[in-house]
């Protein structure tokens, strides 16, 4: 099973086309029992993810096979490498207490540029001991650009990328980077198959910040009609056919979500889509972090978590 459970949906009002607000624990703890039947054995969560990671504590389960994939904090800038080593370390303790877990599979730096910038060097080091006393099984880095996940792969070898994937944001792949996480032996996570949601909307529903995307838009709907897919297939298939992805993360706010994500991924049949040419060259449309919406038709919240 390549489908991983995002959990931010657990700990805040999250998502362009969220309109259910958080997810109540109980209707949580109905999502992580669909998951652990399906087979599903990554959960993606962090400390800025709200309550995530206290709710999941509340809800795992002894015996679980959960491969638990949690963040580092926002290191402070500029503090020295002692001190942000040691918040480091404070922060895996922290979310490991609220989790109630004695490891995780993964600790991501949750900013890249906590571990690219300056003093890098020293937090990777505190990270990498970090895995070494059997706190972390991989010391990884959450990243939005293809660039970050090249710098982090070739400077100091992580072994776990999370990066933004979907049918109109091919960065990873055009770059180069995905091969060369591939050639290097690293576990890469996707994320925002979906766009957070964008790519299952109807015109009417889209911001107008989304004009630009209208044409790209229509196009990967056309797409997924040629091919006897629904959208949501559709998109599961432009990450579902790249082998060199470990995990596709999704989140979802009830449990009738999570099935359907389920049966989009059985369904999902990469050869019937050519995903390449639907790529959208524009990074303001395809990075949620750069979005600047208006509010002229759904709702919505960004806190740049994901």
């Amino acid at each position: 099973m390549r489908l991983g459970l995002g959990t931010v949906q657990f700990g805040l009002d999250y998502g362009v086309s969220n309109r259910g607000g958080q997810t109540p624990e109980q209707e949580a703890e109905r999502i992580l029992e669909a998951a652990r039947r399906a087979g599903v054995d990554v959960l993606d969560t962090a400390p800025g993810y709200g309550a995530s990671e206290s709710v999941l504590g509340r809800l795992l389960r002894p015996g679980d096979r959960f491969r638990v994939v949690t963040k580092v904090p926002r290191l402070a800038e500029g503090a020295a490498a002692p001190a942000r080593a040691e918040a480091l370390r404070a922060g895996l303790r922290a979310s490991l207490e609220r989790l109630g877990l004695e490891r995780v599979h993964g600790l991501l730096f949750h900013h890249a540029g906590d571990l690219l910038g300056p003093g890098g060097d020293a937090v990777y080091r505190a990270a990498a001991d970090l895995a070494a006393e059997g706190l972390a099984e991989k010391v990884g880095v959450s990243v939005y650009a293809p660039e970050e996940a090249l710098d982090a792969v070739r400077r100091f070898g992580v072994g776990l990328v999370q990066a933004p994937l979907n049918a109109l944001d091919r960065r990873m792949v055009d770059s180069g980077a995905l091969e060369a996480c591939a050639r290097a032996g690293v576990e890469v996570h996707a994320r925002s198959v979906f766009l957070q949601g964008l790519l299952l909307m109807d015109d009417a529903d889209l911001d107008r910040w989304f004009e630009p995307a209208r044409p790209a838009l229509a196009a990967f709907r056309r797409a997924a009609d040629a091919a006897g897919m629904t959208r949501a297939e559709a998109a599961m298939a432009c990450v579902k056919g790249l082998e060199a992805v470990h995990c596709i993360i999704v989140g979802v706010n009830t449990a009738g979500q999570f099935a359907e994500n389920l049966r989009a991924y059985a369904a999902a049949r990469p050869g019937d889509l050519d995903c390449a040419s639907l790529a959208l060259d524009r990074v303001d449309m395809v990075d949620p972090s750069r979005w600047r919406l208006t509010g002229s038709t759904v709702g919505w919240r960004h806190d740049r978590v994901r």
